[in-house]
């Protein structure tokens, strides 16, 4: 399953190996925490290969877009 996550088609799939990783990463601790699986056949898999599989089923995805902040009020 490790093999999977140097395929070019998923890591060009997250965007990049840097934004695999993270994806995995935080992931798998989502699972680990308790969280439900997005797929369906989830019998006799590991951690890892439920992200993966989620990944490839497009279940799950890295959020690009930018974090809603405050607005600063101006310097004096």
């Amino acid at each position: 399953m490790i093999e999977e996550l140097k395929s070019r088609d998923i890591i060009n799939k997250v965007g990049g190996r840097f934004k695999l990783s993270s994806l995995v990463q935080k992931r798998m601790l989502e699972l680990m925490q308790g969280a439900r699986p997005l797929i369906e056949d989830t019998e006799g898999k590991t951690p890892m290969e439920i992200v993966i599989d989620e990944i490839k089923q497009d279940k799950i995805s890295v959020d690009d877009s930018p974090a809603e902040t405050e607005a600063m009020p101006p310097l004096l």
